[in-house]
């Protein structure tokens, strides 16, 4: 025998709940009762809730006790949809220092990185302290992948600010790095000469 399932007021059938009925939206169980959620002002109904009060603040403002409460942005901020922590970030282009957003100062060659907070200088240059400054490249040396140094051709090593020609001696070629050199096959280094390999003896 199959025995009817009695309803609160404010509620609805339901096979996912062992007592097989939940509220109704707007309501939510207390005991076996369904009471009216009671949403601050700047706030709205929601299931998922941390507190499971059924109701969370809308953008811009903080759940305290039982309203909903303003977070105090500052200028050149906006509000984050978590609410956890500050509540709020800095606009693009400009960095949080303690409780402001204070403007991103970028020089003369530099240009602003992708997390909108600071600045790096443009390929050719490299930072120093708050200025871009060029990077000067010697005879026989190229940017490097970087763009903020330089580095030497092949066959080339860097020596102070220039780049020197490796010394290569007779019967010799460029290593692979390209700043140095080895012995061509069937010679040995010998110091900065390179000698004919002797043939083992049978």
């Amino acid at each position: 025998m199959c025995a009817a399932i009695t309803f609160p007021a404010n509620a609805h059938g339901s096979d996912i709940y062992q007592d097989g009925w939940e509220c109704d939206r707007g309501y939510k169980k207390v005991r076996a009762a369904c009471a009216i959620i009671k949403v601050p002002s700047n706030g709205y109904l929601s299931a998922i809730s941390d507190d499971g009060s059924g109701w969370v603040c809308k953008r811009g403002f903080r759940a305290v006790r039982e309203d909903c409460v303003a977070i105090k942005i500052p200028a050149n901020a906006h509000a984050m949809e978590s609410t956890y922590g500050r509540g709020w970030a800095c606009d693009r282009g400009f960095r949080m220092t303690g409780a402001q957003c204070k403007l991103v100062s970028i020089p003369e060659h530099g240009y602003l990185e992708d997390t909108g907070e600071s600045w790096a200088c443009e390929r050719g240059y490299y930072r120093q302290s708050a200025l871009c400054v060029a990077v000067s490249v010697p005879l026989h040396g190229y940017l490097n992948a970087t763009g903020s140094d330089w580095a030497c051709e092949r066959g080339f090593r860097r020596t102070g600010p220039q780049c020197a020609m490796v010394p290569i001696p007779s019967n010799a070629h460029v290593d692979f790095n390209g700043d140095g050199w080895e012995c061509d096959r069937g010679f040995t280094r010998a110091g900065v000469q390179c000698k004919p390999r002797q043939a083992r003896s049978e």
